[in-house]
């Protein structure tokens, strides 16, 4: 019975297998990208074609195997031996599919660096306008306001009226003199004549030295606001 497929169809089918084996392999056990793993497939599938085309033997003919009838010869003639089939030569490999790579994703675009917050300015006490002014702040200095609150006399109210004016360190309070006191016992609007009655200046001096009073610790107990 003859073959119905070509030896060589058979030794491609073959060396394919082996091929997508191999690819398939560097795949998935050693990561290979597509291109990669598509061309070690291929590499693979041409050694084994090459293989298997130098190691391919016809079979030996057994029983079933029909050989070709000999024609007739005169009896004194021997029959002639015949040749063996020359084996096909072995198709080239079909080269090995070239994957197009995927392009690269844009990179993202690197986050815009915060912009370093500027300090915050601290206030100077500019020079008195006129004689007997105190020395006012656009703003408290670094590290907020002192609790002005604590000196006796000054409540919430009077705290913001003091604020407002450019006043918020005990320090500014404990430099004032007679002058400076007049002048503020004439300009608080509502409460006039309060920094000379309550002492604000001799008060101030002891807490801007780090010190406390009987009332800055009431104060500082919650007993009063």
């Amino acid at each position: 019975m003859k073959d119905t497929a070509p030896i060589s169809q058979g030794i491609i089918a073959v060396a394919a297998l082996f091929g997508i084996i191999a690819a398939g392999v560097a795949y998935v056990l050693y990561e290979y990208g597509l291109f990669g793993s598509a061309f070690i497939g291929g590499i693979v599938a041409i050694i084994a074609a090459i293989v298997l085309a130098l190691g391919w033997r016809n079979p030996a003919p057994g029983p079933n195997t029909m050989s070709a009838p000999v024609a007739e010869k005169p009896a004194a003639a021997p029959a002639p031996t015949p040749a063996p089939a020359a084996a096909a030569p072995a198709p080239e490999p079909a080269p090995a599919p070239v994957a197009t790579p995927e392009p690269a994703p844009a990179p993202e675009p690197a986050p815009a660096p915060e912009p370093t917050p500027a300090p915050a300015p601290v206030a100077e006490a500019p020079a008195a306008a006129d004689e007997g002014t105190p020395q006012f702040l656009s703003a408290a200095r670094e590290g907020g306001p002192d609790d002005l609150k604590q000196i006796k006399g000054v409540g919430p109210k009077l705290e913001k009226t003091l604020h407002g004016m450019g006043i918020f360190h005990f320090d500014q309070i404990s430099t004032w003199g007679p002058k400076e006191q007049a002048w503020m016992d004439d300009n608080l609007e509502g409460f006039k004549g309060r920094a000379t009655r309550d002492n604000w200046v001799e008060q101030a001096k002891v807490l801007a030295a780090g010190g406390t009073t009987e009332f800055s610790k009431k104060v500082d107990k919650g007993d009063v606001y």
